[in-house]
């Protein structure tokens, strides 16, 4: 038996759609919005060809999201069952869904149960296997339960889940001084001189901060951005170690690591080596989208990939907006030469 919820009104629920507007229509590429972090707790991510990394701890969200999607969850669940209001399926999905889309996990296996039956929406078990599989991605058990009912979950991202569309910035490609050697750190090539364009500010140890800006510029990467990773991930702790066998300054897992031949990854100069290659790599395959790219290093890049974008969990989503928020760039030079784009990129652009 549910809770009985009076739904938002007056000027509360005025201030309430004004604050799911912005959030909503702040992509992650603007960091600058309510939902800006300014702490996060360490996580990470592993290649496409092996297992997300994940630490056992989510990216705290801001106190204004946690309001925020209580209020849309709420003000769906009185909708969708007449508490206190008409009931009108449509409007319940619509709210719930706009939590959904902020991460909420209890609302997406609720959107999962009305696409299931059909409540307010037309019923497909594809879209509802979409909904459930995020939420049981979270760590939702009833929606992990439903997976098995109702199937696999869509290719194609719902409506109401895509972000605005966003301009395509212009690709700046660099000449990089390329690895020699498939996957192996720390040959550099011949190739034309970095000059990074962001300044450093960052409230790392000395050393560390040097090392990164002293290497950053082998792999075309601005050292602004290798210390936002750096410090979202360990918070400059060289030996930090997660539940998920991460390792080191910028959190790596084995897989990861032997990629990239780091043998130590607690050695910090062969730490960040390995997350320099592993972030130049992943600029190439994402075209210089940071919050892609942070996304990937957070959650992979296949959950990147099947959701078009940035995924819809709190903790990812979280993540990418303190690595912009640090990093104060949304688009990043990538040599095309790494590797191919992804396959989704297209898809990704055009959203």
């Amino acid at each position: 038996m549910k809770t009985r919820v009076t739904p938002i009104t007056g000027w509360f629920a005025c201030a309430a759609l004004m604050l799911a507007q912005a959030a909503l229509a702040q992509t992650p590429s603007d960091p600058a919005g309510p939902l800006a972090v300014a702490a996060a707790s360490p996580a990470a991510s592993a290649p496409g060809t092996t297992p997300a990394r994940h630490s056992g701890t989510a990216a705290a969200a801001v106190p204004e999201q946690t309001v925020l999607v209580k209020l849309l969850r709420d003000e769906a669940a009185a909708y969708e069952h007449g508490d206190g209001v008409e009931r009108d399926g449509a409007r319940a999905a619509s709210l719930y869904c706009q939590a959904a889309k902020l991460g909420d996990a209890e609302s997406q296996f609720n959107l999962g149960w009305l696409y299931t039956n059909g409540r307010g929406v037309e019923r497909s078990e594809a879209t509802a296997a979409f909904f459930f599989h995020a939420a049981a991605e979270q760590g939702y058990e009833q929606a992990r339960r439903m997976l098995g009912t109702v199937g696999g979950p869509t290719a194609d991202v719902p409506a109401c889940m895509r972000p605005p569309p966003r301009p395509a910035p212009p690709a700046v490609r660099v000449a990089a001084a390329p690895l020699q050697g498939a996957g192996q750190v720390g040959q550099a090539g011949p190739g034309r001189a970095f000059t990074p364009r962001v300044e450093v500010i960052s409230r790392g140890p000395k050393y560390i901060v040097d090392l990164v800006k002293q290497m950053a510029p082998e792999y075309q990467l601005e050292p602004q951005l290798v210390l936002s990773i750096i410090e979202t991930e360990s918070n400059f702790d060289t030996v930090a170690l997660s539940p998920k066998n991460a390792r080191g300054l910028m959190q790596l897992i084995p897989e990861t690591a032997a990629r990239f031949g780091v043998r130590n990854s607690f050695d910090p100069a062969q730490n960040i080596r390995g997350g320099m290659a592993y972030l130049r790599w992943l600029l190439a395959y994402f075209e210089g989208d940071v919050s892609l790219v942070a996304a990937a290093y957070n959650a992979g890049e296949g959950a990147v990939e099947r959701y078009r974008g940035v995924p819809p969990y709190m903790e990812t989503l979280t993540y990418v907006r303190k690595i912009l928020t640090a990093a104060r760039m949304v688009d990043h030079a990538f040599d095309a030469s790494v590797t191919e784009p992804s396959p989704q990129m297209r898809a990704i652009r055009a959203r």
